[in-house]
Formats: structure tokens, sequence, C-alpha cells
């Protein structure tokens, strides 16, 4: 395989669309007033519109917009963003549209949220039934249906919302904190945000735009100041790492974020129409210095070979307490973590097929979930035919890695990691391998899960997904490197899907390895 081919561990490719997207960003606004207060904070929005330019670093890759309509009977807020992310060497375009129908209350009605990206578009839609939200996920382009039932404790908002409630309650003060119930569109559960209030300062934003007739483009004029906040938030325990400024309107001013990718309010002429005039001379190749796939990556500052059976490195400048650092391979002793692969002679299971492990907490590793589509026909089937008589869930589980692992043509991409559109589309990088092997494995019977972390490669460290099977524990394989089990350069960081994967953003910029032994 060549080195282009094996260069798939950028296992964050999907969220950086999400990272830099004004509705995800936003989400870490929550910082103001408690629930009850927001009936009173919802009869005072008004109409408008925000623009923004992307940015990496001074470069603009991307144009965004946030639009609040009211109605007698409530508020619609609509947000959208497109942006040319440079990942492993190319240009890949990528937008997304969320459309929220909420009450005066600022309450969740409805949403839809629209992703189209490298492979099949995909659209998220959520209707509140009661202390339930229904999920819908697929519907794009004969994408099948798939409805997900989620309960909800009480009221919950979407993220884009809050910069609303914001902005409506009292003015916020350094050194104030909130914490709000939201509805995360992207890990699709509801999780508790706090937010904190960090500093306040002033900034000069443009209210309108005017032409250059010398270099023929658009540029802010009318300048007006606005005080804004810094707010930084933390989720189910975990810092998220954002921080941004808004106004006291509830107007994102200006977002910085991790991977170096920044959101700047702009006049819509200055935000968009020269984007779009720098369209033709962008052209489709990444210097190494922009590549998010590159920039990511840590050096492992010794040499190291593949297939290796044990690894000890020293992790620093992170807070480890709230990653899934720990497991049945995974040792942490102070910042020293030691992994070492499974022995094969001792990777049995403690139950048999087709039943599989139902009972207990592994029930919950063989249901459905949006974008698992564990029940849908094509996934059954398939895992029915490859699974064949076998009853022993060890060598099932390594025939549906090999399958994976033949049946997938190698390719970074950037959307939503659906299994049955990779199974469709049969491309895709480590999210989708690892998506399509999760539900396959849960079709044939086998509880299964997502991991996520850093893996070695060329010389460096780059962040990768990774499934985990039970057998008679959790066994770490990776269906697109071909491994069973995972090779101990696999460094678990995060269980779960895309919102616990969104946690590994914390790392980037921060983790540094130090690498004490490997055989």
């Amino acid at each position: 395989m060549t080195k282009s081919r094996r260069r798939l561990a950028l296992a964050l490719g999907v969220l950086v669309l999400w990272v830099a997207g004004l509705g995800l960003l936003v989400r870490r606004e929550l910082f103001r007033p408690p629930i009850e207060r927001l009936a009173e904070a919802g009869m005072r929005v008004t109409p408008g519109a925000q623009y923004y330019a992307v940015l990496q670093g001074s470069k603009q890759i991307g144009f965004a917009s946030s639009t609040v309509d009211t109605t007698d009977g409530g508020i619609t807020v609509v947000d959208y963003l497109v942006a040319d992310l440079p990942i492993a060497g190319k240009v890949h375009r990528a937008s997304a549209r969320s459309t929220a129908m909420l009450s005066r209350a600022l309450r969740v009605n409805s949403f839809t949220l629209d992703v189209d990206a490298d492979l099949a578009p995909i659209r998220v839609s959520g209707r509140v039934t009661g202390d339930t939200m229904v999920l819908v996920v697929g519907g794009v382009h004969g994408v099948p249906v798939d409805t997900q039932r989620i309960p909800l404790t009480g009221p919950v908002l979407l993220p884009t919302l809050v910069p609303l409630a914001v902005a409506l309650g009292e003015q916020p003060k350094v050194g104030d904190s909130f914490t709000l119930p939201v509805f995360d569109p992207v890990s699709m559960a509801p999780r508790d945000m706090k937010i904190s209030v960090a500093a306040e300062s002033m900034f000069v934003v443009h209210d309108t735009s005017v032409m250059n007739p010398v270099t023929k483009r658009w540029e802010g004029a009318l300048p007006d100041t606005v005080r804004a906040w810094r707010i930084s938030s933390t989720a189910n325990g975990g810092k998220s790492g954002f921080e941004g400024w808004v106004d006291a309107q509830g107007r994102v001013v200006r977002v910085s974020q991790l991977l170096g990718l920044t959101l700047e309010a702009r006049p819509h002429e200055v935000a968009f129409q020269n984007w779009k005039a720098d369209d033709a001379t962008r052209g489709e190749v990444v210097s190494a210095d922009r590549d998010i796939y590159e920039t990511t990556a840590i050096s492992s500052r010794k040499p190291l070979r593949s297939n290796l059976r044990e690894l000890r490195v020293v992790l620093g400048g992170v807070d480890l307490r709230d990653f899934d650092v720990k497991g049945y391979r995974q040792r942490l002793r102070g910042d020293t973590l030691t992994v070492t692969r499974e022995d094969t002679a001792a990777m049995r299971a403690d139950y048999r097929l087709p039943r599989g492990a139902r009972a207990g907490m592994m029930a919950l590793f063989l249901d459905a979930e949006p974008l698992l589509e564990v029940q849908n026909t094509e996934i059954q089937s398939l895992a029915r035919r490859l699974r064949g008589t076998e009853t022993d869930p060890r060598v099932v589980a390594e025939r549906i890695n090999d399958w994976v692992h033949d049946s997938l043509k190698k390719e970074i991409t950037v959307g939503m990691p659906s299994a049955l559109a990779t199974l469709h589309a049969r491309e895709g990088d480590c999210n989708e391998h690892t998506q399509l092997y999760v539900a396959l494995a849960r079709a044939a019977g086998i509880p299964a899960r997502v991991a996520a972390g850093l893996t070695w490669l060329d010389g460096k460290f780059y962040y990768h997904a990774w499934p985990e099977v039970w057998l008679e524990r959790w066994v770490a394989v990776d269906p697109t490197f071909g491994q069973f089990p995972a090779d101990a350069s696999h460094l678990r960081f995060t269980v779960g899907g895309l919102g616990r994967q969104a946690e590994l953003l914390r790392l980037m910029g921060a983790l540094h390895i130090d690498v004490l032994s490997a055989h």
C-alpha cells in the first residue's frame, strides 16, 4: 500500500467543518440567562442577519451567515457555512445549513441540519414531542431514512439559539458562569453546557461596505465600536477549548478556534463577494503549512516500527482526567501511558452467535444509533453473509475487519460518516471504515463501539478512529489498516460518537508525546 493511501489517520476530518461552522461555535456561547427566563427574553428578539469570513490564519477559506426571523407563532434561525478545507494535500469543499423553528420562549420545536461534503449529503431533522426528540437521519439524494427517539429530561436549546438568550438577559459580567441544557446536533444527544465570562473588551466593526476602485475589492465602511465579552465553555465536565467574543445583541464578533480557524464578523460583500471573487485563484493544491492533516500531527521524536506489541509514552500539556485513557490495553501511571496489544491467542469470546452478548450493559452496544443503521436490511444482509454459520464472535469479528479493509477505497473525506452511505460509496477514511465496521458487527450480534485518539504513521502521531469489539473484554481492531488486533501505536483518548470525538480538539496544539520504549 502506498504512503498516500496509508495516510488515513485524520479521525477529525469530519469534525473540522463543525469546528469552523457557525452553529457549533455558537453552541459554546450559552452563558446567559437561566432557562426559566427565556420566555421573557424571547419576546424581545428582533429580525436580523450577520455575516462572517471563515479564516485559516490570514487566509479566507469560507463564508458563513446567521439569520433570525420572527413571526406571531415563533422564531426561525437559519445558519449557513461553506468552506474549502485543506486536508491531506487537497481542498475539500463542505457546506452545512441548519434551520431551527422555536417558540417565543426560545425552546426548540423542530430543526433540520443539512451537510454536503465529499460523500453522500446527509440530512438530520428533529422534532420535539413531549419529552422526546424524534430524529430522522437521511432522506437526501436516495439516502434511506433512519428514525431515532432521544429522551429529554426537559426543555432544550439548540446551540445556534443561545446567543439570543445571551443578548436579551442581564448584561454579562466578568466572572459570571451559567449552565443551560442544549441538544447537540453533532452528538445527536442532550448535554449540559457551562459557560464562563472570561473578559470584556471593545471591537471595531463595519456596518456596511464599499468597492475600492483601485483593488476592485469590497472594503468595510462606517466603522462602529461595540462592547463584547469573551466566553469559554465546558461540556459534561470536559473543557471544549473554545473562546469567542459576543456583543450585547448576541452577535458573534469573533471566534478563534483550534486548528487555526477563525470566524470574523464582516459586511456581506466583504465576507462573501471577496471570497467568491478569489475562487478561481485558490487552486486545489495545499501547502504543508496549511494542511490541517499535517499541522495537527504530533512528532513521535523517536523512530517506531509497524505492528508494535507494546508502547510506553509520556503525555504532557493537557489534563487527561476527562478522557477515556484507561482501559484493558492501556495503563496510565501518572503521566506515563503503556499500551499493550492484545495477545491473539487470548482473544476468546464468552458468548456464542447468533444470539450474541445481549445481557446487561452489552445490549447497549448492539443497538442502532444515528448514522449507525444497524437495522437496515442491507447492513443486516451483509452481516449475515459474513457471519455465515460461524458461532465464534472472534472469527466473525475478524471476517468483518478483513471485508471492510478490502472493500473500501482509502480516501480522506469530509462529512458525517454514515454506515449505510459508506456501504454504498465504498470509500472513506478511518471514520467511514470504523462506522461501517461497528454497524456490521452489531448487526452480526457482536457488541462494538467507536474509539478515537492517535496512531503512529511515518514518524508522527496522527488523529485516528478505530472500532473496539467485545469478546470477553473490549478488544481494539483496525479495519482501516487491516489490523486484528490493532497494534500498540493506537493511543485511545475517547470512546463514543462524533460528540465525544470532538473532545479531541482540545488536545490539538497542546498535547506532547515523548516515547520511552517501543517493542
